[in-house]
């Protein structure tokens, strides 16, 4: 706080400290410092950056006079209405909402920056929304110069990602940056905080001890529980109840001694929960008198903006267990009525005030009209939230439950809290009972759902097509006719397909229905997408991205999201780029957090094809275990592991991997992505000597990419297809195969199966011993790669030109494009490739470059190749086939190692960390 721009995380778990800590430091800074104080709640209402703003109503004395403001600022005029007097006016709306939304960021950051010495406290992180969220990552990455943003969380109830800001945190590089983690006392702190609360220091070992088991160390319960003891120091106190039955005690002390009317407030905080204005404390107690005396007594604390409630949950849950069954009926009932008449009303509370009063109805209405309004504001988790917990209700009327489950589908299939949702349709469509076309809209969204989220595309196809049979006529079975239209999933021809997508649209014609529109007019751009087709840009084009219906743009991003995976499959980069951009920014206004996690694969994917192989590993292996909830969006981050693998000669992991993106189920998986698997599994069993198992697998995965008729997504499979049917003398049969590829990609805009068809042709050749022929396919097969750019493949296909003119004694030439191959491949790190070039090199009399001369103790990088097989477990004999060196050189290497490192057993070998200083060569 005391050297700005500053920002501190402050983590704990409930009672530790945090807020504690939080006031003394601002306490003791707000002399020259403007202290701003916001909170996150549990039961929150889908109001993006409503802590931010709450803190930033009481800047109005902090603020410079009319027209001295940045105009930007004049975007929080409705969010501010306190502020209106020295705001300038509002801009004119921008059309595009992320515009509008950095907009906004703006006019936060610089109504901060006018504020000069600035102290921003946000409490409660972990319940904070996702707008929150993205506004303070905003702030902490480049606060205004006089801020100090402060931000207090328990980490044990973020959100599924375990993340306080939604993503992982980074130091801001223009900031004072500090993260401040809580931990329990030990005995002899709790004995010191004991004696400081009763003034009496020294207190007895035994009963020190015994408060610190008890307590587990925390301050608050410490506090709480030595403050209910009086005066009785002795051990058997703390044996006779539990922390929870003691504070309920000390609650229970403190209400005893307050007036009627004092108590009638803080039973009504309690039953209201979250913290309240006065009229409404008073409206709930039916006494408007007791708040001063509540405050006083220190039960209830004041927050800003005039808002009264309890400083912790525990003691609202204590206080709302001491009141009788029939007065809490009667106070919910009395929330309900106060709470109706806000504008906007907050649903969510009212849900619950609902449910608790008994009546029905009203908590059937408010949880429809919470869930709905939270879904219209991109807010999904808190949809699908306030509808589980509805389902989950014992009490909940069998009546009502279809509408329920049926609303809870339709908005699960955009997040990733999916198991329990598909339990939920299962168990609807156990009912015999249920009517046909809503037994077809239940199980439309369950297939819907097995076949996205669940990656179970077989029980997931089967589900869709008996509920487009159940529908019938209806438009709703146009969403699972478009599904079925995709060609990734299932074995049907695209004629099938189209046929399908012919009849969604014909079916969606006669609906006024934005939404199902949009889904079907998506696949259709995602369909034409596939087969390479230049119509495909203008269909996306056309997709309503602006549009204000949140549900209808959550159906644009998952089209975009398809649209980025099949640009990238295509070899289309640049316009891959730009719809993750568009996916990314759809899918965080909309809450569809299942596009969002299948595009980070996509992502993952495309850093492996275009060489951003630095640190991709870790990216990937951190993907899995973030994206455990979504196996089908995990299965890119597997095929990056195994690609990387196979460029560094890690065989068995490779094949793990690669099974793992795929091919452990061939036909009931992603098939660009399975067809990509098969080629890199092809391609390592060739490089482990097994040509038949090679051939069996080409098989297979032709088979399969025939069948489609999809021959774009031949690039990754064709090409080693072609090498192994060569190797097994299959001559004729690689020739078909080649001929039939370049036909179906022909006239289509993909050009990484443009590269593939030289690549394949040069082989061709090469087997043909038409060198000349050979050589000049794999220079347009190299020049293509790179253009895209797909670095490695451009590597490989140079190194094949390599020998293509060896063979023809250009010696010279064939030098300089393994060296340059060489090169390439160890740019990226692909180890084994860089080994292999290199000993080609030494074969034919063309030396490697020279290593510079190193310190002592100091690694070369053949060395750190060595030491990294070495720390894997690799025998000598498997290290000397993936560099390509002998038994006895890789004997040598590993004696210099033990040597170097220090050590007396390769079990003891580990890779050191990079040396600073660098080389010249390998």
């Amino acid at each position: 706080m005391t050297h700005p721009p500053s920002v501190a995380l402050v983590e704990g778990e409930p009672g530790i400290g945090k807020t504690t800590l939080v006031h003394a430091a601002a306490q003791a800074v707000q002399a020259e410092r403007t202290i701003l104080l916001g909170h996150c709640h549990q039961l929150r209402e889908p109001f993006p950056y409503g802590p931010v703003f709450e803190a930033l109503r009481d800047l109005m004395d902090r603020l410079p006079g009319p027209g001295r403001l940045n105009p930007v600022t004049g975007a929080l005029r409705g969010h501010l209405p306190e502020l209106t007097d020295v705001l300038p006016a509002a801009p004119a709306p921008l059309t595009d909402p992320g515009a509008e939304r950095h907009r906004l960021f703006r006019a936060v950051h610089e109504l901060l920056a006018a504020a000069g010495s600035t102290v921003l406290v946000v409490e409660d992180l972990h319940w904070a929304d996702d707008g929150t969220q993205d506004l303070l990552r905003f702030l902490r990455r480049r606060p205004p110069e006089g801020l100090s943003l402060v931000l207090t969380y328990r980490r044990q109830d973020l959100p599924a990602t375990g993340l306080p800001l939604g993503s992982s945190y980074r130091h801001s590089p223009v900031a004072t940056s500090v993260v401040i983690s809580l931990e329990p006392l030990d005995a002899h702190d709790v004995g010191t905080l004991a004696a400081t609360l009763l003034g009496r220091p020294g207190l007895p070992p035994a009963f020190v001890a015994r408060l610190h088991e008890r307590t587990s160390g925390i301050p608050f319960l410490v506090e709480e529980v030595v403050r209910s003891l009086g005066d009785d120091r002795r051990p058997e106190a703390l044996e006779r109840a539990g922390v929870p039955r003691l504070l309920r005690e000390w609650m229970t002390e403190r209400l005893a001694g307050l007036s009627p009317a004092a108590l009638a407030t803080v039973r009504a905080a309690a039953v209201l929960r979250l913290p309240v204005g006065e009229p409404q404390l008073a409206a709930v107690a039916g006494d408007a008198g007791g708040l001063v005396e509540a405050l006083r007594f220190g039960v209830l604390h004041e927050y800003p903006a005039g808002r009264y409630g309890f400083r912790h949950a525990l003691a609202q849950e204590a206080v709302y267990d001491t009141i009788p069954g029939p007065d809490r009926r009667l106070a919910h009932e009395r929330a309900v009525a106060t709470l109706a008449a806000a504008d906007p009303p907050p649903l969510v509370q009212l849900t619950f005030h609902a449910r608790r009063s008994g009546d029905t109805a009203a908590w059937l209405r408010y949880g429809a009209a919470a869930a709905a309004r939270a879904a219209a504001m991109g807010d999904t988790p808190l949809a699908v939230e306030v509808l589980e917990e509805m389902l989950a209700d014992p009490e909940l009327p069998g009546s009502e439950q279809v509408a329920l489950v049926l609303t809870l589908g339709r908005l699960a299939l955009a997040g990733l809290s999916y198991p329990r949702v598909i339990r939920l349709l299962r168990h609807l469509l156990s009912d015999d009972r249920l009517p046909r076309d809503l037994r077809g809209e239940a199980r439309l969204s369950l297939g819907l759902m097995l076949f996205g989220q669940g990656g179970d595309v077989v029980a997931g196809r089967t589900a869709i097509l008996a509920a487009v049979e159940e529908l019938g006529d209806r438009p709703l079975a146009a969403r699972g006719l478009a599904a079925l239209a995709m060609p990734g999933w299932g074995a049907e021809s695209l004629p099938t397909r189209e046929k399908w997508m012919a009849r969604a649209e014909e079916l969606v014609a006669t609906a006024d229905d934005a939404e199902l529109e949009a889904a079907v007019r998506g696949n259709r751009a995602a369909l034409a997408m596939s087969v390479g087709s230049p119509e495909a840009a203008g269909l996306a084009a056309t997709l309503p991205a602006t549009d204000p219906s949140a549900a209808v743009r959550r159906q644009v991003a998952r089209a975009y999201c398809n649209l980025y995976d099949l640009t990238a499959m295509l070899g289309r980069y640049a316009e891959a780029e730009e719809y993750g951009r568009l996916v990314r920014t759809l899918a965080e206004e909309t809450g569809a957090f299942f596009p969002a996690h299948l595009a980070h694969g996509v992502t993952l994917r495309i850093e492996l094809m275009t060489g951003r192989w630095d640190g991709l590993a870790a990216r990937a292996t951190a993907a899995i275990e973030a994206m455990e909830e979504s196996p089908v969006a995990a299965m890119e981050a597997h095929f990056v592991l195994g690609r990387l693998a196979m460029a560094s000669g890690e065989w068995a992991e490779a094949a793990a991997r690669l099974r793992a993106a795929g091919l452990d189920d061939p036909d009931a998986r992603y098939l660009p992505l399975v067809l990509a698997a098969w080629g890199g599994f092809i391609e390592l069993l060739l490089a482990r000597g097994e040509p038949a198992r090679a051939v069996a697998e080409t098989g297979r995965a032709v088979a399969r990419l025939s069948a489609t008729g999809l021959w774009v997504w031949g690039d990754q499979v064709v090409p080693p297809a072609v090498s192994a049917l060569l190797q097994a003398g299959r001559v004729a049969e690689a020739t078909e195969l080649v001929s039939r590829f370049a036909e179906g990609t022909r006239g289509e805009t993909a050009p990484s199966a443009a590269a593939a068809v030289e690549l394949a042709r040069g082989t061709i050749e090469t087997a043909a011993v038409r060198h000349e022929a050979a050589a000049a396919h794999f220079a347009l097969a190299r020049v293509k790669y790179a253009a895209m750019p797909q670095p490695y493949a451009a590597a490989r296909a140079g190194e094949a030109e390599a020998g293509a003119r060896l063979a023809m004694g250009d010696r010279a030439a064939a030098a300089a494009a393994l060296a340059e191959a060489a090169e390439r491949f160890a740019a990226l790190g692909a180890t084994r490739d860089a080994a292999r070039c290199r000993h080609e090199l030494r074969g034919f009399g063309v030396a490697t470059p020279a290593v510079r001369r190193r310190a002592a103790g100091v690694l070369s990088p053949r060395e750190r190749e060595v030491a990294r097989l070495v720390a894997l477990g690799r025998t000598n004999k498997e290290i000397a086939e993936v560099l390509f060196l002998s038994r006895r050189t890789v004997e040598t290497h590993v004696a210099a190692l033990l040597r170097k490192l220090g050590v007396r057993s390769r079990t003891e070998i580990v890779v050191p960390a990079e040396d600073p200083a660098g080389t010249t060569g390998h």
